[in-house]
């Protein structure tokens, strides 16, 4: 069976998406008995999910540049 999973288990408290693989916390406790089509579906989300994460990560900036 496929997973996402890359050993990076760390859930990001703002998004509630797991740092590593980008899944709920729900999806990681379900994947073994989510049909073929649901974990196909999720594995499709993940890489817009992990934009969010990225961006999160990121500092705010907050003053110009040279201020």
């Amino acid at each position: 069976m496929e997973s996402p999973c890359i050993k990076i288990c760390v859930i990001d408290p703002t998004s509630r998406l797991c740092v590593g693989c980008a899944r709920t916390l729900d999806e990681i406790a379900t994947w073994g008995s989510l049909t073929d089509g649901q974990r196909a579906r999720i594995m499709s989300e993940l890489p817009d999910r992990h934009v969010v994460l990225a961006a999160a990560a990121r500092p705010a900036v907050t003053g110009a540049i040279g201020s």
